[in-house]
């Protein structure tokens, strides 16, 4: 059984590469992915590119042309949930897309077609995705630099793994008034979503039409706010790529 690994980012993806064994890179639908064993589990490679169409087209890329049993996406999001900081993992427990409302037609949220408005990841896997989430975070300050990473002070925090409601949508949410705008809004309706990004919910669609089992982990860069918490290329090379590399590698010897 064949595992993808869907990246949004490509340090993500090449600290991952180096860790093939048997590499091979191939070029399908104008995307380049790497085919070879992780942990000695078979695993195709890919990136995810950027908002939820790209993403749709890799996963469907993955499963048509590649026959993957899985997929496990990591990358980073916004933080929007009391308690969840700069720092700390969110592991999809569902996705919905914050930008979809075909009311009057529908409710608002509500994915024409599925009478819903949230798509379930699956429960076994990304259990054993908070698992190895949760086992990393614990060991962030010993195993990682997170040292001078923020100016309000990542250093010396005690990280957290949460498991719940992340929200997609085609827009980068980098305003405070923006944000908390969001996040009540949704949490008025009945949705408490902990962290926001940009493509997860296209790729939970398409593994819910495949039924195709899929999890995900978002490292939180910042509060989706207009304050500058973190260097973000220092931050995505130091802490979500080395983040993404451990929980994969322990993911792939738990399967």
């Amino acid at each position: 059984m064949t595992t993808a690994i869907l990246s949004a980012l490509p340090d993500e993806q090449s600290t991952l590469v180096a860790h093939l064994v048997h590499p091979q890179r191939l070029m399908h639908a104008g995307r380049a992915f790497w085919r070879g064993e992780l942990a000695g589990r078979a695993v195709v490679l890919a990136l995810s590119g950027i908002g939820k169409v790209a993403a749709a087209t890799t996963a469907t890329a993955l499963i048509e042309r590649f026959g993957v049993a899985r997929v496990v996406f990591t990358g980073v999001a916004g933080g929007v949930g009391d308690g969840v900081n700069v720092g700390d993992v969110v592991v999809a427990q569902d996705y919905l897309q914050h930008d979809m409302d075909a009311s009057p037609l529908f409710p608002r949220w509500e994915v024409p077609g599925y009478a819903r408005s949230r798509l379930l990841c699956d429960v076994t896997l990304s259990a054993l995705l908070l698992g190895a989430a949760s086992a990393c975070v614990s060991s962030a300050s010993s195993r990682f630099d997170l040292k001078n990473m923020a100016q309000g002070g990542i250093e010396g925090a005690a990280h957290r793994a949460h498991h719940g409601l992340i929200a997609s949508g085609d827009r980068f949410v980098s305003a405070a008034d923006e944000a908390h705008r969001l996040r009540t809004t949704l949490r008025d309706a009945g949705h408490d979503v902990l962290a926001v990004e940009m493509e997860g919910a296209a790729v939970a669609q398409v593994c819910h039409d495949y039924g195709i089992p899929f999890a995900a982990m978002r490292t939180i860069s910042d509060r989706a706010d207009d304050t500058a918490h973190v260097d973000f290329p220092r931050f995505v090379q130091t802490v979500a790529s080395r983040y993404a590399e451990h929980m994969v590698l322990t993911l792939m010897q738990k399967l």
